[in-house]
């Protein structure tokens, strides 16, 4: 199979680059990236002949469409995805070939979703939020819906440390996530909630440990309830474990200085500039990052839980399940046209194989302690 990875040169790009160069039935793999210096740079590091640069700008359709149309699959990894999200997909479907991304914005989804008629015209399936968080959180909660007999509420939790990833479209997203009202899904049905609102502390897997988490705008509560119509609640709650960023950007979204795009932009560079000494306040020994999946139900008529978790560097847990789609896609395991969710079309059982051969583990129970079989 050819595959183009969109923003392969970034820090979660360029971790499926890596993976997708090692498989014997990728031919080709092309580096697209606006910066194609950057592109260059990780080829070399490579060193594979299976790779090439190409230099795409996402905002260009036909040009982007043009770079597409020669690759069997399309792995979008261009962020903010509030941003770029429809437009990648749109591409991919006018060009007619299979998309995965890793959006991670709930915004970013909706305007895929809103292109599930088109996709599906054309033929084309678009798998949207294949990464960390959506992806391997919904698919860890697709495994437990699977082990209860019914289930009514699903609690996704993600933590991480902020020097565990320096990229600029990573800071935009968090300040994206943390502004203005996200949506969550309770009693039934999407409503709006404060960001960086009903602040909880929940235990990860080590060595994360525990972190107070806000609700957040995550895609999840836009897409497991499409998929699973008997839930009530589905919440995103999410968090740093620097505790002072989290209270800045509950503070910069009060006062309104991120409250459009382009003060969006302006903090985030000022951001980036001063990350090297911002990220050392409360920087934890071991940056890392970590899920938690708390599906509710009923099991043997009484009322259960399973929880799921896994820790690791943030472009490998994001990264990986990138790759991972993409070569489903490539191979034929994933056979539904339109938009879709991880959790409707990838079997938990070989997603998490596929995750063990790359070193990824997954716990289960309260305590996070237990390898899951």
């Amino acid at each position: 199979m050819r595959v183009i990875v969109l923003g392969g040169a970034g820090d979660m790009g360029s971790r499926a680059v890596r993976d997708l160069v090692e498989q014997p039935d990728v031919e080709a793999l092309a580096i697209a990236d606006s910066d194609e210096a950057k592109a260059h740079a990780l080829a070399t590091s490579v060193g594979s002949p299976k790779m090439s640069v190409v230099k795409v700008d996402a905002n260009d359709h036909d040009a982007l469409v043009q770079a597409i149309t020669p690759y069997d699959v399309v792995a979008s990894a261009v962020g903010p995805f509030y941003k770029y999200e429809g437009k990648c997909a749109a591409a991919a479907i006018d060009a007619g070939r299979a998309y995965v991304s890793i959006c991670d914005d709930y915004d970013g989804a909706q305007a895929a979703l809103a292109l599930d008629d088109r996709a599906r015209q054309r033929g084309v399936s678009v798998l949207t939020g294949m990464g960390w968080t959506p992806g391997l959180s919904n698919i860890l909660a697709r495994k437990g819906v699977e082990e209860l007999e019914s289930v009514d509420e699903i609690n996704v939790a993600w933590g991480g440390s902020a020097s565990d990833s320096e990229g600029f479209a990573v800071i935009l997203h968090t300040l994206h996530i943390f502004t203005g009202v996200v949506p969550s899904f309770q009693n039934g049905r999407l409503i709006d909630v404060p960001a960086g609102s009903g602040k909880e502390r929940v235990r990860f897997p080590l060595p994360v440990g525990e972190i107070n988490v806000f609700h957040l705008g995550h895609p999840e509560p836009v897409t497991l309830p499409r998929t699973y119509t008997s839930v009530r609640t589905v919440t995103l709650k999410g968090g740093l474990s620097e505790n002072f960023l989290n209270a800045l950007s509950i503070a910069m979204n009060k006062l309104h200085l991120t409250s459009t795009p382009d003060k969006r932009d302006t903090i985030a560079r000022l951001v980036k500039s001063l990350l090297p000494v911002l990220s050392k306040v409360g920087k934890p020994a071991q940056p890392c990052s970590a899920i938690r999946v708390d599906v509710k139900g009923m099991k043997n008529g009484k009322r259960a839980q399973v929880t799921y978790g896994a820790a690791d560097h943030m472009n490998t847990l994001t990264g990986v399940p990138l790759a991972i789609g993409a070569l489903m896609l490539g191979r034929g395991a994933i056979t539904q046209r339109g938009v879709i969710a991880p959790e409707a079309c990838v079997p938990p059982a070989q997603f998490i194989s596929e995750l063990a051969k790359r070193g990824i583990r997954i716990f289960s129970g309260d305590r996070l302690a237990d390898t899951v079989a």
